[in-house]
């Protein structure tokens, strides 16, 4: 099982690489969403971003698996690094999930685009203009934005230098 550790830390970097561009390809939506002013253009755009958070899931399974079979073949789990960036991870999606999806399940509700468990028929704006104007507006990707950022970096350097 030695000589496929290669194969296994391939899928990971190629799940990590996945779920990077799918997950960036969502935050630049979430960004453009705040120049948008019109229903229909921010549905649109919550539509790409949900095709991408399909995509970016694909990729984090991928990232798990190649990483805890590439753990496990190169016993890597003996080191503080490898659990620390697996909590990090894991503080990470919940954090960002906690923080993301009420936001954007507002935001779907308010411009009536269709929920992924929900009818075209059953979506109806819900909101004013001006409380859509302050959920556009909101700060909240930048603040996912950052939560992410900040987790990436630190795993990437966990995973590198392994420090410990």
């Amino acid at each position: 099982m030695t000589e496929l550790y290669p194969w296994w830390v391939y899928l990971h970097v190629l799940g990590a690489f996945a779920f990077a561009a799918a997950h960036g390809a969502s935050a630049i939506v979430s960004f453009r969403i705040r120049a948008a002013r019109e229903p229909a253009e921010i549905r649109l755009l919550l539509d790409v971003s949900q095709v991408a958070v399909g995509v970016m899931y694909v990729g984090l399974l991928l990232l798990l698996i190649g990483g805890v079979v590439a753990g496990l073949v190169g016993n890597h789990f003996g080191r503080g690094w490898i659990w620390a960036a697996l909590v990090l991870l894991i503080a990470t999606m919940v954090a960002m999930y906690m923080l993301a999806t009420p936001f954007y399940q507002r935001l779907r509700a308010a411009v009536g685009a269709q929920a992924r468990d929900q009818r075209i028929a059953e979506a109806a704006p819900s909101t004013s203009p001006e409380e859509l104007h302050a959920l556009v507006t909101s700060n909240r990707p930048m603040v996912l934005a950052l939560v992410g950022l900040v987790g990436f970096v630190v795993i990437l350097w966990l995973m590198l230098f392994k420090p410990f």
